[in-house]
């Protein structure tokens, strides 16, 4: 057998051993793209929105400017593997903070928290027969703590 003869499915077979290793590295590098691209969009768009929506809400409860929130910054988005969780919480002074003030300074702060879950593409593939699917999701979160009734009050 002639020396070139040996060698003539070497290329072949390092191409099929190569392949989905670069597949995944490609489907990791896009996927963090998108994420960093999201996560870039989602903090400015969650802290206009907290600004705008909770320091002036419609009322006295807090889920309407919640719920506006996330809607905003869904609309925002416009991502389907995105999902947007926002919570609210009232600031309560804890004693030891409060450095012998027996009255709260500002009994209506509250901490606004925006979730922000990406799940990566393709959530889902099958393989030579072997399903498999991404068990987990890239999470970020931004919160921003307001005066709900005096404006420009931000912490």
């Amino acid at each position: 057998m002639s020396p070139r003869r040996a060698c003539s499915g070497q290329m072949a077979v390092e191409l099929a051993v190569l392949l989905p290793v670069v597949i995944v590295v490609a489907l990791i590098d896009y996927n963090l793209m998108r994420f960093v691209g999201a996560c870039a969009a989602f903090d400015h768009v969650a802290f206009e929105q907290i600004v705008a929506q909770g320091v002036s809400p419609k009322g006295d409860a807090r889920e309407p400017a919640v719920d506006e929130i996330r809607v905003q910054i869904e609309q925002a988005l416009q991502m389907k593997s995105c999902e947007v969780e926002v919570t609210a919480e009232r600031m309560v002074a804890s004693p030891g903070r409060s450095e012998g003030l027996t009255f709260p300074i500002s009994p209506l702060l509250t901490r606004f928290t925006c979730t922000l879950s990406y799940h990566p593409w393709p959530s889902s593939f099958v393989v030579a027969g072997v399903s498999f699917r991404a068990p987990f999701a890239l999470v970020h979160s931004r919160a921003l703590v307001v005066d709900r009734y005096r404006g420009g009050v931000v912490v």
